[in-house]
């Protein structure tokens, strides 16, 4: 009982100091718990002026005085016809003109006519993503033009076009709403292990190497208190900080909907409150992982900024493990559930295609975690024991 006060009198005022770094927790909730959803916004955003841009049914074409079958086509497709301005090659590239430009041969009319092929050109810029969006669009219409033409020219000579057709070929998606949704927002369980990540780094630091540098570490060791005790109060307040961003970054999706702009992602993204439960699940015993690894990094370290430095290795591998599942083409792995980072990441993307998951994939990760936390913490408490201050 002795051992649990002193612990809990540790975590104490170890959660105190690290509230009281106003400044730094400021710039903890701003950076880490506010940059998911205004990633998401911007995302809507970027989406809304795609679908803004489709809803005009403009078309740009340079050269339609010359196809006057092609204007009646297209207007007949509720499309408009806008000219294209003369330097549209300048405006693509300095990204002043959104759409892609069709090009068209002077003697396009005359070429049908005669039956060859006039070559006509959909010109965009791939450094301009609006004209990219567009062009496909164009294109598809210069060849259902192309495609009626032909029609037409084979039912005038007495002759069923679906001869030159005989199959018909449909496409069907297996995904679900969610999986697609999936495809736009796979990087938000991204930004929410960067959050905890970030969320635990300076406490953690600061409750080891920044007492060591600060020498108010000595005194503590010089109390009859349990080394054992000390650490699990000092643990459980990283811990605590960290649990806290995790929550605050996976409730902050839920009044982010509201700021969407895009009716799409509206409706493929379904984040609520389940789904943020899911979330912590995974997280929360991620975060008393991490806090314990950063803490047991920290402790061999004589000075804050030694302890930064060393935690870099951290950080990369929580930045770096998720690109595991992009570059694996093959989808996901059974030994994905036993990596620290990769596992959350897993479970995280499982929730957002609508899958989830069941307690048999959350106890591997889990189990990882309350090892990898019990080995940290005692390695921390070893370190205290050995008379690591010198």
């Amino acid at each position: 009982m002795k051992a649990l006060a002193v612990a809990l009198a540790v975590y104490r005022k170890e959660l105190i100091d690290a509230l009281r770094d106003r400044r730094t927790l400021m710039m903890v909730l701003i950076s880490a718990v506010l940059l998911g959803p205004m990633v998401l916004v911007a995302l809507s955003g970027l989406l809304a002026s795609f679908e803004a841009q489709a809803e005009r049914r403009e078309v740009v074409v340079a050269g339609i005085e010359h196809a006057p079958g092609l204007k009646n086509f297209l207007e007949r497709q509720s499309y408009s016809v806008k000219p294209a301005p003369a330097d549209y090659e300048t405006q693509l590239r300095r990204s002043k003109l959104a759409d892609a430009v069709v090009l068209l041969p002077e003697r396009f009319e005359a070429l049908l006519l005669a039956g060859e092929q006039p070559v006509v050109e959909v010109i965009s810029d791939s450094g301009n993503r609006a004209s990219q969006a567009s062009a496909n669009r164009a294109a598809q219409l210069v060849n259902a033009y192309g495609r009626e033409r032909g029609q037409v020219s084979l039912l005038m000579r007495g002759v069923s076009p679906e001869l030159l057709q005989p199959l018909l070929v449909q496409e069907r998606d297996l995904a679900s709403t969610q999986t697609r949704a999936a495809q736009l927002t796979g990087m938000l369980p991204f930004f929410v292990l960067m959050a905890v990540l970030y969320g635990a780094l300076n406490a953690a630091l600061d409750t080891t190497a920044g007492e060591r540098e600060r020498a108010s570490l000595e005194p503590l060791l010089m109390t009859p208190a349990a080394r054992a005790a000390l650490v699990l109060g000092k643990w459980g307040a990283v811990a605590s900080l960290a649990m806290l961003i995790a929550v605050l970054s996976c409730m902050s999706f839920l009044p982010a909907q509201w700021l969407l702009r895009s009716d799409t992602l509206q409706a493929l993204f379904q984040f609520g409150l389940r789904e943020a439960l899911l979330f912590l699940a995974v997280l929360l015993p991620f975060a008393a992982a991490l806090s314990a690894v950063l803490m047991a990094v920290a402790i061999r370290c004589k000075s804050f900024k030694e302890a930064q430095a060393s935690s870099t290795l951290v950080v990369l591998g929580v930045s770096l493990l998720p690109l595991v599942t992009t570059f694996n083409q093959s989808g996901e792995a059974p030994w994905h559930l036993w990596v620290p980072a990769l596992a959350q990441y897993t479970l995280m993307m499982r929730v957002l295609k609508g899958e989830g998951f069941g307690l048999e994939q959350v106890a591997v990760p889990l189990l990882v975690c309350v090892l990898l936390t019990a080995v940290c913490v005692a390695f921390v408490a070893q370190r205290l024991r050995s008379a690591a201050v010198r």
